[in-house]
């Protein structure tokens, strides 16, 4: 959700949002069906989803709000390829793949539409999390992943709130709901 990038224009913008509001819009409080096939190195369950008879996952690529993750499957190639021929959402500017730009550096592959501008690179490695800024107004819950057993969210007015950091965006990620930070395995702290 901390994730941004840049429009066609290479102003900021806060992406992972978007594509959250894309997602929840067309679905529309329709019922889902997911069928898990497995677990990823974390031990969090993969699993293909429909909305009545339609993939999910596949909608997702072909609207330019995720991508193709090569490393599970190459289902969704054509879907990608789409959304990147219609500079359809992450794909209308620049952006750093999900998986690149939670470790993202100085080498970090900036994707995007044909021109991205030259200085993205720069502008979008040094970009929000790492300053602790709130992606949005309307995501205020702080939530603490280095907590064990699990983690921990924390809400405005909390104890903690104004002494935790959100600098290190490793173990720290912001929330726009406690239903979003309990579905992400957090506990509410008990302060």
């Amino acid at each position: 959700m901390e994730q941004t990038c840049l429009n066609a224009a290479g102003k900021s913008w806060t992406c992972g949002i978007a594509a959250r509001a894309a997602l929840e819009s067309h679905s529309n409080g329709r019922s889902w069906l997911c069928r898990t096939s497995g677990t990823d190195r974390y031990g969090r369950d993969l699993a293909i989803c429909h909305i009545g008879e339609e993939d999910v996952s596949s909608w997702l690529v072909h609207e330019g709000w995720a991508l193709a993750f090569r490393r599970y499957s190459t289902v969704y190639l054509h879907d990608e390829e789409r959304a990147q021929g219609s500079r359809k959402g992450l794909w209308q500017g620049a952006f750093i793949a999900p998986w690149q730009w939670r470790h993202r550096s100085i080498s970090t592959v900036i994707l995007g539409a044909v021109a991205v501008p030259t200085d993205a690179q720069k502008s979008m490695i040094s970009r929000t999390v790492t300053t602790g800024d709130r992606p949005t107004p309307s995501c205020p819950i702080k939530g603490n992943l280095r907590a064990t057993p699990t983690c921990i969210y924390h809400l405005p007015g909390g104890q903690f709130y104004d002494r935790l950091s959100m600098t290190d965006s490793r173990t720290r990620r912001w929330f726009c709901s406690e239903a979003e930070a309990v579905a992400a395995g957090c506990r509410r702290s008990k302060l």
